[in-house]
């Protein structure tokens, strides 16, 4: 890549963890799909490194996501990515809800679903703005460490849509506490955050590398096959809570919101932009 044109993730590996980091500061991390495939393929590079024990997911620059890319000169909803976490067809030249539904399909729901069942330990470390998208990305690790700076919201109701794709907010908080979340579309800060179970723990800015790579660096101590199946086993638990079965049936609400959105307003975004979409 050139300095023009950097990865749109960073990959490096010390002391048995690996750090996959989100590299568009200049757009607050704004997940496209390049930006998709290459978590993917750093991912996937860490889990076949028998020497990584544990995953830490961060955010270059003064953010860790500001969500899924609506409005950047690198939006790119209309190419092809080689599919992996599905079985679909391309939705390139398809149109409408054919379309919609397979793209977001792979590389929302399914790619978040993969990285889920991914073996080793994940740990999100979330500092600044965690936003719709953004969340998707920490929820699909095993826990989130912030810092005292960062906020989360998903305002994705503005666009008449239920919240974001990889809907596991009544999982992730508490029922009555996602409707607050959801329905007013305002941020919770830290602290908030901590109380109400979004994360794990809240640090002050400069001591999130260290309070992070503490935890990674006791987790990697524990014995690989024992930390995948414990995975497993607290992620099965989930499942039989309902978080499959849930996410499935509210994709199909979020693609009924889309598909009005179509219809009314000739817009499946309902007109909105990441402008539109601030808290």
């Amino acid at each position: 890549m050139t300095d023009q044109n950097p990865s749109p993730v960073t990959y490096s590996v010390r002391e048995n963890i690996a750090y996959v980091t989100l590299n568009r500061p200049e757009y607050s991390n704004a997940q496209n799909s390049a930006m998709t495939y290459a978590i993917d393929d750093a991912l996937t590079r860490a889990v076949n490194d028998d020497e990584v024990k544990v995953i830490v997911l961060g955010g270059a620059g003064k953010h860790f996501c500001a969500g899924h890319d609506i409005g950047t000169p690198g939006r790119d909803v209309d190419q092809s990515f080689p599919r992996r976490a599905i079985i679909h067809w391309d939705h390139v030249g398809r149109e409408g809800v054919d379309a919609r539904f397979a793209r977001e399909s792979e590389v929302y729901l399914g790619m978040c679903r993969r990285w889920r069942e991914i073996p080793k330990p994940m740990i999100a470390k979330v500092h600044g703005a965690c936003i719709a998208g953004g969340l998707m990305l920490a929820w699909a690790c095993d826990f989130v460490i912030a810092s005292d700076d960062a906020f989360f919201s998903d305002p994705v109701v503005r666009m008449g849509i239920p919240g974001v794709e990889y809907f596991a907010h009544p999982w992730v908080m508490s029922p009555r506490v996602a409707k607050e979340f959801l329905f007013t579309g305002d941020r919770f800060d830290a602290r908030r955050a901590l109380e109400v179970g979004l994360v794990n723990q809240v640090v002050a800015r400069v001591d999130l590398d260290d309070r992070v790579d503490g935890i990674a660096e006791r987790i990697a101590k524990m014995p690989a096959f024992g930390l995948a199946l414990t995975k497993k086993a607290v992620n099965q638990a989930e499942d039989l809570q309902g978080l499959r079965s849930g996410l499935d049936s509210v994709f199909g609400l979020h693609h009924m919101g889309h598909s009005h959105n179509a219809e009314v307003a000739g817009d499946s975004l309902s007109g909105m932009n990441a402008r539109g979409m601030k808290s």
